[in-house]
């Protein structure tokens, strides 16, 4: 198994590579605290919030079926779908995980997000292994979606946006631009359009759920596993 380092000038570069990414992602992050603002979120319960989960898309489900009394067991269930495709992205990245221990190993755990997964596979494949690379990366994302989400809780006290308004669409632009470091050629064209279409597929016959992120992402893993094995 190759030697796996974590030094603080992995991640160093982990976190300078992530601010661009960073600046890329405040309209998500705008969202997120315009969103909580609307639903009755005081600026300190949003920061926390934040803080907390540190996950835009489960903090954007919540928040989206959040009402009062809050539905506890149905946002829960929905984060808890959603935040599947964690379970995807952890074996991938195993040659890491495995050699780390301790605080190392929890505290890159509780870091990875979306954006720092697809940087660190691309990182992997260029034949560098500083797992604290990842870490880096998931602590500037988390500092700046603190500061991005207060701006938006603030700047929702001040303008209400409609829906259809173009802010709302930097969440998936943002996702949409971290697949093109992942894209290694035609072979990664068949998982990538079965992952979409069953996806969608799944959005259209279960509306209002997050199933079709996950049974999008297995669909897609599964392809690929097979094309592999072939």
């Amino acid at each position: 198994m190759t030697d796996v380092a974590f030094t603080w000038a992995g991640f160093l570069r982990g976190a300078r590579i992530a601010v661009p990414l960073s600046v890329g992602m405040i309209p998500f992050g705008l969202v997120a605290g315009i969103l909580a603002e609307t639903k009755g979120l005081s600026l300190f319960e949003a920061v926390l919030m934040s803080a907390t989960v540190f996950s835009g898309t489960a903090q954007l489900v919540a928040l989206e079926s959040w009402s009062d009394p809050a539905p506890v067991l149905a946002a829960g269930l929905a984060v808890f779908i959603v935040n599947m495709r964690m379970a995807l992205m952890g074996p991938v990245l195993a040659p890491w995980f495995d050699r780390l221990r301790g605080w190392r190993l929890w505290l890159t755990l509780g870091a990875m997000v979306d954006h720092g997964f697809a940087l660190s596979v691309t990182e992997m494949r260029s034949g560098r292994n500083d797992a604290a690379y990842l870490l880096g990366i998931g602590a500037m994302l988390w500092l700046m979606w603190l500061i991005q989400t207060a701006a938006g809780h603030v700047l929702g006290t001040v303008v209400r946006f409609p829906q259809g308004h173009p802010l709302y669409f930097g969440a998936t632009a943002a996702f949409i631009t971290l697949m093109v470091p992942m894209w290694r050629g035609a072979q990664d064209a068949l998982p990538w359009i079965v992952a979409g279409v069953v996806g969608i597929a799944v959005s259209q016959a279960l509306p209002g759920t997050a199933w079709h992120v996950v049974v999008g992402a297995v669909a897609g893993a599964i392809v690929g596993a097979l094309r592999t094995r072939a």
